[in-house]
């Protein structure tokens, strides 16, 4: 489903999960200062919305999600992941409840796997699962942004601003009043200034929640027992994750940003040294140039330099070594 936005004039298309979105609508540089300034507004209508509403759901959402939701307050913002029996990470899911309604929005193209597991597990529960993405569309707005939000619409706020969950018939209407809007290009650009994981970039079919910095925000360490947990406690314990994620700042002489999944290793190496761990998300930052997150092996010694493709790299840790 296409966003309406898409086809206002200047607009490009991104790539990849986020091809239903723009990928910026002109000025790339112009709209990260705007929402690094706290105006204009980022469309995220692809992402996936779930809504799950009935007596029962807090409680029973605690049982499936890593972090603590049973006496989430209305209004609370929170983030939580779904796990494998192994403790690799399946979902992440972002959430806030308005008192009757747990909304949560997640990646494109996961809402459907998502929707089938919770219906697997509702059992005797008093909940409702219904995919919402057809009728409302994810809307966000930077921290320090004084736009107005419609009365009714459910909101999640964080210290990066606030996600709206508007009628997807608002949102052309919504964005004319309180743009100038920005591309999903310049919203990763801050993300991964942030150091905030996302699931499908950050994240590969063995990644547990310790290599991302996800313990503490996503999972709660003293909830009761859920899928995967024994992975987390054996870890948190007992060791350290195989991986960690790190900030890169990149050789700014490179035409090219590395794309995700460039092999990193070590500089001294060369080209045909061992790899290391991959980028993740690569972006081009309006004051800080181009800039990455990677996953490497958590043994790199942190002054290490190093190469991504061939773009030379300096890191920052993230993840503690």
């Amino acid at each position: 489903m296409k966003s309406p936005l898409l086809f206002l004039p200047g607009a490009v298309a991104a790539e990849g999960s986020d091809e239903e979105v723009a990928a910026h609508y002109g000025d790339l540089f112009r709209e990260q200062r705007a929402l690094a300034d706290g105006t204009g507004l980022v469309d995220l209508s692809h992402r996936g919305i779930v809504a799950i509403t009935g007596d029962d759901r807090l409680a029973w959402l605690h049982l499936l999600l890593t972090q603590h939701v049973s006496e989430l307050a209305p209004g609370e913002a929170t983030e939580a992941l779904v796990l494998s029996a192994n403790g690799h990470i399946e979902h992440a899911l972002y959430l806030v409840d308005d008192g009757t309604t747990t909304w949560t929005h997640v990646e494109p193209g996961t809402r459907e796997a998502l929707v089938a597991y919770l219906e697997s597990m509702k059992f005797f529960y008093r909940v409702e699962v219904v995919d919402r993405t057809d009728d409302i569309a994810l809307v966000h707005l930077p921290a320090g942004s004084i736009a107005e939000v419609p009365d009714g619409t459910p909101v999640r706020e964080t210290a990066y601003g606030r996600d709206l969950f508007l009628p997807r018939a608002d949102l052309e209407a919504y964005a004319a009043a309180h743009g100038p809007l920005a591309g999903i290009l310049a919203y990763e650009a801050l993300r991964v200034e942030n150091h905030r994981p996302r699931l499908g970039f950050e994240t590969d079919h063995r990644t547990i929640p310790h290599e991302l910095g996800w313990i503490g925000s996503a999972v709660h360490l003293q909830k009761g027992c859920y899928r995967g947990q024994e992975t987390v406690a054996r870890v948190q314990n007992l060791g350290k994750p195989p991986r960690r994620l790190v900030f890169l700042h990149l050789d700014g002489s490179e035409v090219l940003l590395p794309g995700h999944g460039t092999p990193i290793r070590l500089a001294a190496d060369g080209a045909e040294g061992r790899q290391l761990g991959f980028i993740t998300t690569s972006a081009r930052h309006h004051e800080l140039g181009p800039i990455a997150l990677a996953l490497i092996k958590r043994n790199v010694p942190v002054d290490a330099e190093l190469m991504a493709g061939d773009t030379a790299a300096a890191q920052e840790a993230v993840v503690e070594v």
